[in-house]
């Protein structure tokens, strides 16, 4: 019965070491992150395919005529 008590006690004792030891901090703040190079590569794109698509359609026109 003593042993009961004893283990109870140590792992009461336990939790609460480890609950006193908190979350971890948060990480540092990585400031501002340039989204340039992404979104001009995405432009681009766009307009290739708008482009190739164009003449697609345009060479698609003229060989039904």
């Amino acid at each position: 019965m003593k042993n009961h008590i004893a283990l109870t006690l140590f792992f009461v004792a336990l939790s609460f070491k480890v609950m006193a030891q908190g979350p971890p901090p948060p990480p540092p703040d990585p400031g501002d992150v340039p989204i340039d190079g992404g979104i001009s590569f995405l432009v681009a794109s766009g307009i290739a395919y708008g482009a190739y698509q164009y003449k697609k359609r345009k060479q698609d026109k003229e060989d039904s005529l």
